[in-house]
């Protein structure tokens, strides 16, 4: 016969209420407490019913995300890591929704507060409109951003963003001071506008250049697996390579600077190359970029989320982290 809540309780020595904060609400139990709780039922093979639980805290004990793209990109895998180091113990899920265009981002707010199935909304690297937040009034779910465009002025209740004006300006500065003046921006471009935060990051270091005097070429990188391969003929079949190459994101430089280098090319000798986000392989190859930590951001995200769910009041609703440039071996002084 499966162990019932009263068994966790006899065997604990605590009582029945006390097993019940341990799964719906561990704020209020001690953590020597909650462990042992925890590890009795869970050799007795006993889990609380989340149905009851929500019912009694009259909480789904579920946060929806909201994201743009693959799930396995480096950022969005790292966001998810990091929302659940805070929420898993906290007996939240998770739930994902991709969306890819305006048409499904609307149809997910028109849907919510009908469903009333998540506490809180979370959204990662793009922004939602006026009538979306207005929306989400009615049921008084907070919505979080992670490196969302304008969050404040859009009606985000909080954010944590990158400052990714600061980002670029570092990345188009280093460029510049090295000598480069034939510069390439790389960056992607979909057909609907969700207002990706990387729009501020190819804004920011055009703006840069053009103070310097320097008006930068771009490249749209098209999606899909012969991206690199397109930009590389896009950049062969200009009159002379450009002596710098800045990419809106590592997941661009990393495979472009193995693309150019099966065409002849060195780098930084030939061609300096740099990256944004400090990713995957980015220290392995050498990759000048700029650092950003999505797990860093998300678990503070994440307890915002909370704080907000418990009705609390934030001292600072939008934080915004610093920019790091990190110089590798990928850039160098123009010699030329």
């Amino acid at each position: 016969m499966a162990a019932n809540i009263q068994d966790v309780a006899r065997e604990a020595k605590v009582s029945v209420s006390t097993v019940s904060r341990s799964f719906t609400r561990p704020d209020l139990v001690s953590a020597a407490t909650r462990e042992k709780v925890l590890h009795i039922a869970d050799e007795l093979n006993f889990s609380i019913s989340r149905s009851a639980a929500a019912l009694k805290s009259g909480r789904a004990m579920r946060i929806a995300l909201l994201m743009s793209d693959h799930i396995r990109l480096w950022f969005n895998a790292s966001v998810i890591e990091g929302l659940n180091q805070v929420f898993h113990p906290q007996g939240y899920d998770l739930s994902i929704f991709q969306i890819s265009s305006i048409e499904e981002r609307r149809e997910f707010f028109e849907m919510l507060p009908i469903r009333r199935n998540a506490d809180a909304v979370i959204v990662s690297s793009f922004d939602v409109d006026a009538q979306e937040i207005a929306q989400l009034a009615t049921t008084r779910v907070p919505i979080i951003g992670i490196n969302c465009v304008n969050p404040q002025e859009c009606g985000f209740t909080a954010a944590v963003n990158i400052d990714d004006e600061q980002g670029s300006q570092l990345t188009a500065r280093h460029l510049i001071a090295l000598g480069h003046r034939d510069i390439v921006y790389i960056r992607t471009e979909r057909a609907v506008s969700l207002h990706f935060s990387v729009q501020q990051r190819y804004e920011s270091f055009v703006a840069s250049c053009q103070e310097a005097g320097i008006e930068p070429s771009i490249i749209i990188a098209p999606e899909g697996p012969n991206r690199i391969s397109t930009i590389i003929t896009e950049l062969l079949s200009r009159p002379t390579m450009p002596t710098a190459i800045a990419c809106q994101e590592d997941g661009i430089a990393i495979p472009l600077i193995f693309q150019l280098e099966r065409s002849g090319y060195s780098m930084p000798s030939d061609i300096s190359v740099l990256g944004y986000d400090d990713s995957f392989y980015a220290h392995d190859v050498g990759l000048t970029t700029v650092r950003q930590d999505p797990i860093d951001m998300a678990t503070i995200a994440a307890r915002q989320t909370l704080a907000l769910i418990s009705g609390e009041k934030l001292e600072r609703p939008f934080e915004m982290v610093p920019a790091q440039l990190v110089v590798r071996s990928t850039t160098t002084r123009l010699t030329k």
